[in-house]
């Protein structure tokens, strides 16, 4: 019995896929990543849990197998070692990559404003909608009398 072509790509992929998965999984697993310190280590995973891989966008960067991710893995812990506390440490990345590196960013105008913003353009639309379809409509016109419909016709006739 001879397998369709795309059966068996779909099963090479499926393989792939399950070749690597334990990869991506592992991304802080790597033993020169980690503190010797558990306690230390600790906290890095921590403070790393809460911030986003700038490559992934959803994923923290302790989930992150990105090298962006594990640069800034990297630093979490360099800062951590320097006895840095977590608020220090934050402070220090929204500094350099601003509220977007946070996972959770802060409330703020500008975030407030980004959960605002569609309901405020939905009440807009729901305004615009109610105003224009409650405007009164130009009255249908009665049909033609028969002496319009004469005088019409003497109108339009070709000469």
């Amino acid at each position: 019995m001879k397998t369709h072509p795309m059966r068996r790509g779909g099963v090479i992929a499926l393989l792939v896929c399950l070749l690597f998965a334990p990869l991506v999984a592992m991304a802080v697993d790597d033993p020169s990543e980690m503190l010797p310190d558990p306690a230390q280590e600790q906290r890095a995973e921590t403070i790393g849990a809460q911030l986003r891989c700038l490559v992934c966008q959803n994923e923290s960067i302790e989930d992150s197998s990105a090298d962006l991710a594990r640069d800034l893995r990297h630093v979490v812990r360099e800062h951590v070692a320097k006895g840095e506390n977590n608020q220090q440490i934050m402070d220090w990345m929204v500094s350099r990559y601003g509220n977007f590196i946070r996972l959770r960013p802060p409330l703020t105008v500008g975030t407030l404003l980004l959960w605002v913003m569609p309901l405020l353009a939905l009440c807009i639309g729901i305004g615009i909608a109610w105003w224009t379809f409650r405007r009164p409509r130009a009255p249908i016109p009665a049909p033609l009398s028969d002496e319009e419909r004469r005088r019409l016709s003497d109108l339009t006739k070709t000469r």
